[in-house]
């Protein structure tokens, strides 16, 4: 079979183009730096394309890795940008506040990706961002805000406030005890808050866009919403509940005794409630308006197509 003339230049094209990405594969490269402190740590860490992980280390120094990935392009070769960086490090140290990724030199800031991984005393504040890539973060005081606009962040063992956020990934928080918040645009949402000894009053808020969403030990406010997606929640609605999802069935654990006003309501499913509900108005499969235990804070639960299980 002849090839005609049109395909012999795109078959000469395409190969080209290929032998072109083969031929100039990212260039590595790696530094390291160990910085004193003495008392709270103030960390900022941002990349534009890479990797995050933080975790608690030693209470008097922060050790930084980075892992650089380099391409050529019109200014400076992925050589020449690795040994720069290399060499000169995006950290900067001003008594206990670190910040880290931020490349003044733009010859050697485009084409490039820096992962990080860090340990710092336990006693640190983290903001942290990545415009795509995962996240995780552990054992750190707080409060921790960390966000990617791409990837899954996961948060383990935080003592104080937990803001997460992702355009899309999931979020993984556990054993936080602080408020959360945690938002992403496509993704499952896992939180698990303790509360600390003094017994405060804590606030969770989760939504996305869609998938599930899973909460427990809530001592506090309440709320959580998803486009598509089943939602479980459990604690004691020591502050207003709000759980909405516009498709996906709802089951929430509360807390033996608990006292509190009920509104729940679906377009398609049951209602089932474990819980004494004195009914206010008329009674439906579908809706339910009341009081449990006399009444507190509102228990709001709605989902438009799913059923309600409350226990």
């Amino acid at each position: 079979m002849r090839l005609s003339r049109l395909s012999i230049v795109a078959a000469i094209a395409l190969f080209g183009l290929s032998g072109c990405v083969d031929a100039y594969p990212a260039v590595e490269g790696k530094f390291e730096r160990t910085l004193k402190v003495t008392g709270p740590v103030d960390l900022d860490v941002s990349t534009g394309s890479g990797k995050i992980e933080v975790r608690a280390g030693s209470s008097s120094v922060v050790r930084i890795y980075g892992l650089i990935k380099a391409r050529d392009d019109w200014r400076s070769s992925a050589q020449e940008k690795v040994r720069y960086l290399e060499a000169n490090p995006p950290i900067e140290q001003s008594g206990n506040s670190i910040r880290i990724g931020r490349i003044d030199e733009g010859a050697f800031r485009n084409n490039v990706s820096i992962s990080y991984e860090i340990e710092t005393p336990a006693d640190t504040r983290l903001n942290a961002r990545t415009g795509s890539g995962s996240q995780m973060i552990e054992g750190l005081r707080g409060p921790v805000e960390v966000s990617t606009g791409s990837g899954s962040i996961e948060v383990d063992s935080i003592s104080g406030a937990v803001d997460a956020s992702t355009g899309s990934g999931s979020i993984r928080a556990m054993r936080v005890a602080g408020s959360i918040k945690a938002r992403t645009g496509s993704g499952g949402i896992t939180l698990e808050q303790t509360a600390p000894e003094r017994g405060a009053v804590l606030d969770v808020e989760a939504s996305t866009g869609s998938g599930s969403i899973e909460v427990s030990g809530v001592n506090g406010t309440l709320r959580a919403s998803t486009g598509s997606g089943g939602i479980t929640a459990g604690g004691n609605p020591a502050g207003e509940w709000k759980v909405h999802t516009s498709s996906g069935s709802v089951m929430l654990h509360l807390a033996p005794g608990a006292a509190f006003d009920l509104y729940a309501r679906t377009s398609s499913g049951r209602i089932n409630v474990d819980h004494p509900v004195t009914v206010m108005g008329g009674i439906s499969k579908n809706e339910i308006r009341g009081t449990v235990r006399g009444g507190g804070r509102l228990v709001d639960v709605r989902t438009s197509s799913g059923g309600i299980t409350i226990r």
